[in-house]
């Protein structure tokens, strides 16, 4: 591995681990500048409480995502569809504090509920997020930034008897390695697993 060239390393170790989740993070700092940024480390950390977290990279340079959510605690995720993916690709531009990656690509900011931070308006799964706690990971130097869902706004048409939420009918898309996006095609589901009964498609 050490013998790799670089970028090809990277882009490689960042399509090995399958496909990703591809979200807008929102947030807000104190002067009321506005900040998105595409994040493709978004995992689910528990329902009971509801909490998510993100993986942040190193802070050596401006973060203006993480600076904003240490500074106000809230913030917003909100998934990505398949019309918006070249906006929300163009959010990973090095932007300057004063520039809102909302008018830079023409991405419509939104604010529901008097919450803090703002949602993307095109977005269908939106998650308001309360910061939670910010754990530092000494092996490469990156945070893991967990937050408690607060709120959530979603079309109910999507949701099932059950709470599962139909996806691929969205369209949520999915991500590859640091560049590609992908549609989500639902295969099968399944029933809870257990030792002594067979599975049955739901």
């Amino acid at each position: 591995m050490q013998n790799l060239d670089k970028r090809y390393r990277t882009q490689l170790i960042n399509c090995v681990t399958g496909i990703k989740s591809v979200n807008l993070i929102g947030t807000k700092n104190k002067q009321g500048h506005t900040n998105l940024a595409v994040f493709n480390s978004v995992i689910h950390l528990g329902s009971h409480p509801p909490l998510v977290g993100f993986i942040q990279r190193p802070t050596s340079v401006v973060r203006h995502t993480f600076g904003n959510i240490t500074e106000a605690s809230y913030y917003t995720i909100n998934a990505v569809t398949e019309p918006i993916t070249m906006q929300a690709h163009q959010t990973s531009a090095r932007y300057n504090d004063e520039e809102s990656e909302f008018d830079e690509t023409s991405l419509e900011a939104e604010y529901l509920n008097g919450f803090y931070a703002p949602f993307v308006k095109d977005s269908p799964i939106k998650l308001g997020m309360r910061l939670e706690d910010v754990i530092h990971i000494p092996a490469n130097d990156t945070k893991l930034i967990i937050g408690k869902i607060v709120e959530l706004h979603v079309d109910e048409a999507f949701i099932e008897n059950d709470g599962h939420l139909a996806l691929e009918n969205m369209p949520v898309v999915g991500g590859v390695g640091l560049d590609t996006y992908v549609q989500t095609k639902k295969i099968e589901r399944y029933s809870y697993a257990k030792p002594d009964q067979i599975l049955k498609k739901l």
